[in-house]
């Protein structure tokens, strides 16, 4: 069975999808850029961007139940792969030991001409309900 959820102060979705699902004991996380509650961009260099992302990403956990330890795979997408250092110090402090399983890819945009997007997978520990 499906579910979905949101997180409180989540930015509105910028198209037809869930931000986030619950399909038994998995959490999809859709890819999010850097949007605040409000649905704007947040401006700023890959840091900043990266951040927010990170953080949106976080909140959405939270609302299902989760936390940032409980993801078991992450896909980025970047606008320039000369950020892939600089994702990597952001992204590292975000996610503790074991990582997730990650792939990064360079795109040609993405959407609001956001930077990067980050979409995650997550299990539910158990006795989350």
């Amino acid at each position: 069975m499906k579910q979905t959820f949101s997180a409180r102060d989540a930015a509105p979705p910028v198209g037809p999808y869930s931000p986030a699902l619950r399909c038994g004991n998995w959490i999809f996380i859709s890819g999010q850029i850097p949007l605040d509650p409000l649905g704007n961009l947040v401006t700023g260099d890959i840091v900043q961007q990266t951040e927010r992302v990170l953080y949106n990403i976080k909140t959405q956990l939270e609302a299902a139940g989760c936390s940032m330890a409980d993801v078991c795979k992450t896909t980025i997408f970047l606008r320039n792969m000369e950020d892939f250092a600089a994702v990597n110090k952001i992204y590292g402090l975000a996610f503790p030991e074991p990582f997730p399983a990650r792939s990064t890819v360079e795109v040609t945009a993405l959407p609001k001409g956001a930077q990067i997007e980050i979409e995650a997978i997550a299990l539910l520990p158990e006795g989350a309900s």
